[in-house]
């Protein structure tokens, strides 16, 4: 089951990398300001890195400071990477993960797009899946991540891996869906309620939980109490648990057409209930504890 998510998350995401939307339409705008961008922020970065996926801004809250090495999990059309840069500076880092190819081929496009048409030297993408980060041991001062970590199929190896690249004394500033109480089973079976991120997500105890199993330190997670229905302002946009459109132009994200009538069947699930009660974007802190200088992958 874990491989038939992976690949209809990667379908679809990677559908979105080449949709064409971007900060110059109305309700993807919206969308990124309803989740904490400002409207400074989304004019200094190339509009096609804001796709209105995300759930809240993480570069809002993570406290990033010149020269540290950050690393975001599911850069998407590259966002938060920029964004990040221009806090780090020069001397320090910024490395995008992606598993969706197109994600990542757009993203190394906006970024050439601030500096002549070369990525900056201080950003960098690699192609991977976030449980399986190519990166160091204890290398990156703090992981940021946007409306991600809830479509990985197995988050607790999510959470070791980001327990393991950290630096001791390292910190986690992660914008997440997570779950208030849980989901009906005919929305939490559906695996296209999955791909839109509902189903994917877990309750907000057994976030927390997670992450302390992992071994972090000081760990909240913490209702923003945005509201999820903003994603209904952008139209014919299967974005993150907003009613998947049927139009000719996502088809598609599906292999057969039976899978149309899933897509009709899951926006009129979501007719029927209201997202927020069920779910909510969260803001994920955690630390690092120095005890684990030497944690080694798979630990």
């Amino acid at each position: 089951m874990s491989q038939s998510i992976e690949q209809a998350v990667r379908s679809k995401y990677g559908s979105v990398a080449t949709s064409g939307l971007s900060s110059d339409h109305d309700g993807v705008r919206d969308v990124a300001e309803a989740f904490g961008y400002t409207p400074e922020q989304l004019a200094s970065i190339p509009a096609e890195a804001n796709m209105g996926l995300s759930c809240g801004n993480p570069t809002a809250f993570a406290g990033l400071r010149p020269g540290e090495t950050v690393v975001d999990l599911g850069c998407g059309g590259g966002l938060d990477v920029l964004l990040a840069a221009a806090k780090v500076g020069h001397r320090g880092k910024v490395i995008g993960i992606d598993m969706t190819e197109e994600m990542i081929e757009l993203a190394r496009k906006n970024a050439s797009k601030t500096n002549h048409r070369e990525i900056p030297k201080n950003i960098e993408f690699h192609l991977a899946t976030i449980d399986k980060l190519p990166l160091a041991d204890n290398s990156v001062d703090c992981l940021i991540s946007n409306c991600v970590i809830n479509l990985a199929p197995d988050k607790r190896a999510v959470f070791r891996e980001m327990l393991r690249v950290l630096k001791p004394g390292g910190r986690v500033a992660v914008s997440d869906i997570a779950l208030k109480k849980p989901l009906p089973l005919e929305i939490g079976n559906d695996l296209l309620a999955y791909v839109g991120c509902i189903a994917g997500a877990i309750l907000i105890e057994e976030y927390e939980r997670g992450l302390r199993e992992a071994g972090f330190q000081a760990v909240q997670v913490v209702d923003t109490g945005k509201d999820l229905n903003a994603y209904a302002k952008v139209e014919n946009q299967n974005a993150c648990c907003s009613p998947p459109s049927v139009s000719s132009s996502n088809l598609s994200l599906v292999n057969n057409p039976p899978a149309a009538t899933l897509h009709e069947t899951l926006a009129d699930l979501l007719t029927r209930y209201n997202v927020n009660d069920f779910a909510a974007s969260v803001q994920v802190y955690a630390v690092k504890g120095a005890k684990f200088a030497r944690t080694a992958r798979g630990r």
